[in-house]
């Protein structure tokens, strides 16, 4: 596609900032200090209020019978996944058969639609892509087609979130990294190749691969688990508030892994726009793809080794084994790691979403428009400086805020009463970190 397609467009976007520290509605200095305030705050508050466990699995407000009705019936069902079949044979139209230039839809499908829009779509109604999954449609037909149970696994041993951690950081570099990502080679070699491993890994472990296993659906739901929509277990649907989705999250091997590169990919993608960082790599003799490949993993295992090393001086300041531990804390990142989605990405999402729309229309690019919305032209509302930074701010903050909840939670239900407290200083000091360095990101680059 070249330097002037789909990275330069995105790159021209304050997709990942709002521009400098001057643009912000208060002064960066007090907007750090008011978030470790508000952090601060919410710990006191909650060591003196919040005792004991308090977040039910099975919590929630009932939704009114015509929504409830409608979100179980088969027909919504149907037709969510119609569309999300047609949209994808319409993009395989583009990749096959569409030109390789900047007007080919398929990388704003893929990099803005599917991997930012899914998490947006999560976060609001919940895990929405193993309804939309269309490799677990494909699954469920080559099974039907070979008379095999589509739920039967030829092992007894589950690799966890393992295949999930992997799969996002492949795809994360492929984002951020891999030389000529845009162009359609290199997305139809991208595409085919995670197709393949996610049949293979469906037919190897059966249809519970997705739910553990395959990145995008492990994206959905762990974003999904803040979303205020959920199905309880008797078939109710109900609005709970984000805490009790993110604390019931399954905790298996790789789930601390998987959240640390949610976390860290977004906090890489906002530091490699920082100038001192973007001048040492086109400045080193050493590759430009090596160097930031090394930052990107740097980053994701900083989140880990981090909250590791937390987890272990809270275990020692409690008097319990760190094994563990560090996991039974990662879903106190989800709420981080959302609040940065939706900081870095707000500029791209609401830009780079319409102007995809726009390029659905003509996926051969003959000139085209099938759906009429090739004459629409994208609307900057919303990428206005003061509210980009509002938004930027209010994400973070509150992000880490449910993080400190969530972590306080999951205190009181692993450690004695007496030390809970105590216990979650070092946790706490994690959040301030995070909250300063994620504000320190977005305003700098």
């Amino acid at each position: 596609m070249g330097t002037l397609g789909f990275a330069a467009v995105v790159a021209s976007l304050p997709a990942h900032g709002v521009g400098s520290r001057q643009d912000l509605p208060l002064p960066f200095t007090a907007v750090l200090i008011g978030a470790a305030v508000a952090l601060l705050v919410s710990f006191v508050a909650l060591g003196a209020l919040w005792p004991e466990p308090r977040l039910r699995a099975d919590a929630g407000r009932p939704l009114p019978s015509p929504v409830a009705r409608t979100l179980s019936s088969p027909v919504f069902r149907g037709v969510l996944v119609t569309l999300s079949l047609l949209l994808t044979a319409w993009t395989l139209v583009a990749l096959i058969f569409g030109k390789d230039d900047a007007n080919n839809p398929v990388p704003y499908v893929v990099y803005v639609w599917l991997w930012v829009g899914l998490a947006a779509l999560s976060l609001v109604f919940g895990p929405v892509w193993a309804w939309l999954n269309p490799v677990r449609r494909l699954h469920l037909g080559v099974a039907r087609l070979a008379r095999l149970d589509p739920d039967a696994s030829m092992t007894t041993r589950s690799p966890g979130y393992w295949p999930a951690a992997l799969g996002l950081f492949a795809f994360t570099w492929l984002e951020l990294i891999a030389p000529d990502r845009t162009t359609l080679f290199v997305l139809r070699v991208a595409i085919g190749t995670f197709v393949l491993i996610d049949l293979l890994g469906a037919l190897v472990f059966g249809r519970g691969w997705f739910t553990r296993c395959d990145p995008f659906e492990v994206w959905s739901r762990l974003y999904g688990s803040l979303s205020p929509l959920y199905r309880r277990s008797d078939g109710k649907w109900v609005l709970r508030t984000p805490l009790h989705g993110a604390n019931a999250v399954a905790v298996d091997k790789g789930l601390l892994a998987t959240t640390s590169v949610m976390l860290g990919s977004t906090a890489y993608d906002g530091f490699s726009s920082e100038p001192r960082w973007y001048t040492f790599v086109q400045s080193s003799d050493l590759p430009s793809e090596l160097l930031m490949t090394t930052g990107l993993l740097g980053m994701c295992l900083v989140v880990a080794l981090s909250l590791h090393l937390a987890a272990a001086v809270s275990a020692r300041l409690a008097d319990i084994p760190v094994r563990g531990l560090a996991a039974q804390f990662a879903p106190s990142l989800l709420p981080i790691a959302a609040g940065y989605v939706v900081a870095h990405y707000w500029s791209l999402l609401t830009f780079e979403g319409q102007n995809t729309l726009i390029r659905l229309s003509d996926p051969l690019g003959i000139g085209a428009n099938w759906l009429g919305t090739g004459g629409l032209t994208a609307n900057h509302a919303l990428l206005q400086p003061t509210l980009v930074a509002v938004v930027q701010v209010v994400a973070i903050v509150t992000g880490h805020v449910l993080g400190v909840v969530l972590a306080h939670e999951r205190a009181v239900t692993l450690f004695q009463r007496r030390v809970a407290v105590i216990g979650q200083v070092p946790l706490l000091a994690l959040m301030v970190g995070y909250t300063c360095g994620g504000l320190l990101l977005l305003f700098s680059s």
